[in-house]
């Protein structure tokens, strides 16, 4: 079996975030792998470990696509225990919105497949930066597979997959033929952390580079020229103010009620 998890170099959510450049970009300079992929690189690994690992012909690849930074998100995933990686990289992919990541996502992949089909790729609910849950969805129409969003649980028979996906007062089962795609929540599993053993193991682990020329994608395609959208204006969060207090003089009932109602929240 071989499965593609999808993991992405995102700024720290301990430090602010900002935007770099006159066209606005997000800076990551302070990057980390996002922890909701690490949920999906998890399942991934469970799944072929149920099916006998490496030594039973199963690989999982973690797939990055970001400046030079972003290897460091496919290095963690390789002590974590993926099988392999690849960091697709070109300075004509910065600034690429969500569809265009899509577009060269889906191209690295189709170049991944080339000597082995894919069977499922793994994905997030979404990432820690932008968080629009967009990526998983349009790669799927772009490769054409069929997808299965927000699972809480995976289970592979054969050719077919099941996942369970949690409403709010439902829960549905879903199907669907391999190959799939398919994004999972911070409810699938618990990730592993990267030991001692799993951090020198990565060492003699390979990673490959791509760039747009290896994968057939115009530069055009891409970035900001590319992109469907575009961040235009930006500005500084304002400072939060110390709020209103009420002193209770007996009324403090009816001075809550009047403030509720001036804010419209009554």
């Amino acid at each position: 079996m071989k499965i593609i998890v999808l993991v992405k170099h995102v700024p720290d959510a301990q430090f602010d975030r900002h935007l770099s450049g006159g066209d606005k970009t997000t800076d990551r300079s302070e990057s980390i792998l996002s922890e909701l992929d690490e949920y999906a690189l998890e399942a991934a690994l469970q799944l072929i470990e149920a099916r006998g690992g490496e030594a039973a012909g199963n690989k999982v690849i973690a797939l990055s696509m970001g400046p030079a930074g972003a290897v460091n998100a496919v290095k963690k995933s390789l002590q974590i225990g993926a099988t392999e990686g690849v960091h697709l990289s070109d300075d004509a992919l910065a600034g690429s919105d969500a569809a265009a990541t899509s577009l060269a996502l889906a191209a690295a992949i189709r170049h991944l497949g080339a000597d082995a089909p894919v069977d499922l790729i793994l994905t997030g609910m979404a990432s820690t930066d932008g968080e629009t849950s967009l990526v998983p969805a349009q790669l799927a129409e772009r490769l054409g597979l069929p997808q299965v969003t927000f699972a809480s649980s995976l289970e592979l028979d054969g050719g077919k997959l099941t996942a369970r996906r949690d409403g709010d007062s439902h829960a549905d089962t879903v199907e669907a033929p391999l190959p799939a795609l398919v994004s999972v929540t911070d409810q699938i599993n618990e990730p592993r952390y990267p030991n001692f053993k799993g951090i020198m193991a990565a060492k003699k682990k390979t990673i490959s580079t791509l760039t747009l020329a290896d994968i057939g994608v115009d530069p055009g395609m891409v970035g900001l020229a590319g992109s469907w959208t575009a961040v235009e204006t930006a500005e500084a969060r304002p400072a939060r103010t110390s709020g209103t207090i009420i002193t209770d003089e007996g009324d403090a009932g009816i001075k809550l009620v009047e403030f509720l109602a001036a804010q419209k929240l009554l």
